[in-house]
């Protein structure tokens, strides 16, 4: 198995002494609890409060307006997750490193937020997801058959921390990605996958001859249009509203694009079903043009933390998006793009919060 380094050397070796691997089992035994505590630690303001100054239990119940019991299990369970420390001389409590990432590290905020409001209660379904290859846990929120069908219908907490989730880790990538994307000089590109057009807007605004065609459900063709409604160059975006786990619909034979554009989207499908969206790109795609798949491969992070979310990230499909889908290793995407007809012409790494870009095209082009 190809892997970047940190990786490697993370997830071949064993790095734990005995007592430290028994923490970490009763650390996992109490998994729940530990995130709670920490989420509540955030909400409550008591990281806020510690981050300023070291502060007693009375100063913080003061400052919170808790009672002293719940301030006191609140900071003794932080301090055995690692997350605030104590003065033993002066019984005054501190933020530990771990404390200042969990209030301070912008991605790990959107990470505690998408876990409770669209993950936590789902997850009780996760059995159940792996043994019936379907979103169980999304009952909680609707009747859906994946939860793309119901981002408009998500309860508002529910699809501000989805959407926040998504955002984070597709925009902080935008910047370098665009400069990889009009180094190919497209006119025209097709956005499979397109959701909200923040990406399309991005392109039309990069370049003000260029032309976006998006293709994505219904319903997000819908969202779409009421996000982008009298920006400037969304004259220039148009879109094709199109399932594409329908295996009979084509991709538009009349948008001749020069690039077609899948940025965090064939993780959202089973590999039967990429296939399937691969080979229909393929038949639309000229010996000039390129595919170009951005996608978070966990196999290729820089740092083995980003790996940790992105594995964990994939039970997020399995219990509550399709079921069926995951974040994948680069070396299954490759391989599914060889089998669609294309072969892979360049990958470049390391984009915002550890993309990649795969430029492919077809065989022999």
């Amino acid at each position: 198995m190809n892997l970047f380094p940190a990786i490697k050397e993370a997830y071949t070796k064993e790095h734990l002494s005995a007592r430290e691997a028994q923490r970490l089992a009763e650390f996992i035994a109490f998994g729940p609890v530990v995130y709670q505590v920490s989420r509540l630690m955030i909400k409550f303001g008591i990281f806020e409060l510690l981050r300023e100054k070291e502060r007693t239990l009375p100063e913080i119940v003061e400052a919170t307006s808790l009672s002293e019991y719940a301030v006191k299990v609140l900071l003794e369970a932080s301090l055995s997750i690692g997350s605030v420390l104590i003065n033993a001389e002066t019984d005054k409590y501190s933020l530990s490193k771990t404390g200042w990432f969990l209030l301070n590290d912008m991605a790990t905020r959107v990470n505690i937020d998408f876990t409770n409001d669209i993950n936590y209660e789902g997850f009780f379904h996760l059995e159940e997801s792996l043994k019936e290859g379907r979103p169980a846990g999304l009952k909680h929120f609707g009747p859906w058959p994946t939860i793309y069908e119901g981002l408009s219908s998500l309860p508002p907490r529910a699809r501000e921390s989805w959407f926040a989730f998504d955002h984070f880790y597709s925009d902080n990538s935008f910047d370098p990605a665009l400069e990889i994307l009009f180094g190919l000089h497209p006119s025209r590109i097709m956005d499979v996958g397109g959701n909200t057009g923040r990406f399309a807007m991005r392109c039309v605004g990069y370049d003000k001859d260029v032309k976006v065609t998006i293709v994505d459900l219904p319903q997000q063709i819908e969202m779409m249009r009421s996000e982008t409604a009298g920006k400037e160059g969304a004259d220039r975006i148009d879109a094709c509203p199109m399932n594409l786990l329908d295996r009979d619909a084509a991709f538009p034979e009349d948008v001749h694009p020069d690039i077609i554009w899948m940025s965090q989207f064939l993780d959202c499908f089973s590999e039967d079903e990429i296939l399937s969206i691969l080979q229909r790109a393929a038949k639309i795609l000229s010996p000039e043009a390129r595919l170009c798949i951005m996608e978070t491969f966990w196999d290729r992070q820089r740092f083995e933390a980003a790996a940790f979310c992105l594995t964990m990230t994939s039970l997020y499909f399995t219990v509550m998006a399709n079921g069926n889908s995951k974040m994948y290793h680069s070396d299954d995407m490759a391989r599914l793009v060889r089998e669609a007809g294309m072969e892979v012409e360049s990958v470049s790494d390391g984009l915002g919060q550890g993309h990649s870009i795969m430029i492919c095209k077809l065989k022999n082009a």
